[in-house]
């Protein structure tokens, strides 16, 4: 057998061992058409140039692709090369700092080694595309990391907290997830402090610290539903209840979740809760949606919107 034929023999190997966790020598050596002694050998051959090829001795065992102290090099299918590409494309005008410039040079490593027939299909999806960028807060990337793995590791972290009123406040806490909504960050997690849930946004947090503290995991709420009921409702001076008459998808999709919620009513109807500073800007939001609606609560923004009936009318003259 040729070097060049044993060379792609082990390339085909490398690949099968990243597309899934594990596998038996019999799997392996079917894929690639030789004898379990011939696998065994390109294991070493693997192991030679520094994958950490794990193997599992007795029955269920098997070879894993272990992690190692450096980033080995991956083997993309076309598939996989594409939506690599395209998803580095988009990070690039992301809201984690750092990432942007991260992903471009990543997307230039990619780009000199793709072949040109799979650098055209990823140009032409970018081509095709174009992305709405909202004025999002850039995240320090550290931060990111650090809390990711305080989920992960079941440990609590210390930061400064800026609060509404501009002050900083040190703040303890137990994470569980983080949630983003497109333009923030967030964080929800226990406050060992307060004794109760909360939402942080990262943006406002500094000198972000885990501990070496572990906690036991307690029941929680469902992040995503917390984290949208907190940034919809708690912020705000007012919260309104509003009957619109139309589906809610429909009107998922002109209200952001970081903006209101939208719940299912039946027949043709939903409730949209939305809070703000000002019920007259809450009255012109409503209205702006073009759907029939029905204020629900507060009975204060039933008078914003009869103010707003009224300079509309005026505003459409005698003849309106």
């Amino acid at each position: 057998m040729t070097v060049e034929a044993t060379t792609e023999r082990v390339l085909r190997l490398l690949m099968l061992l990243q597309r899934r966790p594990s596998w038996t020598a019999a799997e392996l050596a079917a894929e690639l058409g030789v004898t379990d002694r011939c696998v065994r050998r390109d294991v070493e051959r693997l192991r030679a140039l520094g994958y950490p090829v794990h193997a599992t001795a007795g029955v269920g065992g098997g070879y894993q692709l272990g992690a190692g102290t450096r980033l080995p090099p991956l083997l993309l299918d076309d598939e996989e090369a594409i939506a690599t590409a395209v998803s580095l494309r988009l990070a690039s005008g992301g809201t984690v700092a750092g990432a942007g410039e991260a992903a471009l040079r990543a997307l230039a490593k990619l780009d000199q080694v793709m072949p040109a027939r799979l650098r055209a299909e990823v140009r032409a999806v970018h081509d095709a595309t174009d992305t709405l960028v909202g004025p999002g807060v850039e995240i320090d990337a550290g931060v990111l990391v650090t809390l990711a793995r305080a989920c992960r590791d079941a440990v609590r972290v210390r930061f400064r907290y800026a609060g509404r009123d501009g002050g900083e406040h040190e703040r303890t806490v137990e994470p569980v997830r983080m949630v983003t909504t497109g333009r923030r960050w967030y964080l929800m997690a226990w406050d060992v402090d307060r004794a109760d849930w909360r939402t942080f946004r990262l943006d406002r947090m500094r000198a972000v610290t885990a501990t070496t503290w572990r906690f036991r995991a307690r029941e929680h709420p469902d992040p995503v539903a917390y984290v949208r009921r907190s940034v919809t409702e708690a912020p705000y001076r007012h919260l309104a209840r509003v009957r619109v008459r139309a589906r809610a998808d429909r009107v998922r999709e002109l209200v952001p979740p970081q903006v209101g919620r939208v719940e299912e009513d039946g027949d043709g109807w939903c409730v949209l809760v939305v809070g703000g500073e000002d019920l007259d800007s809450l009255a012109v939001h409503v209205a702006r949606l073009g759907f029939e609606a029905v204020v629900l609560e507060p009975p204060e923004l039933r008078e914003a919107a009869t103010r707003l009936a009224r300079r509309l009318a005026a505003m459409a003259g005698p003849g309106g």
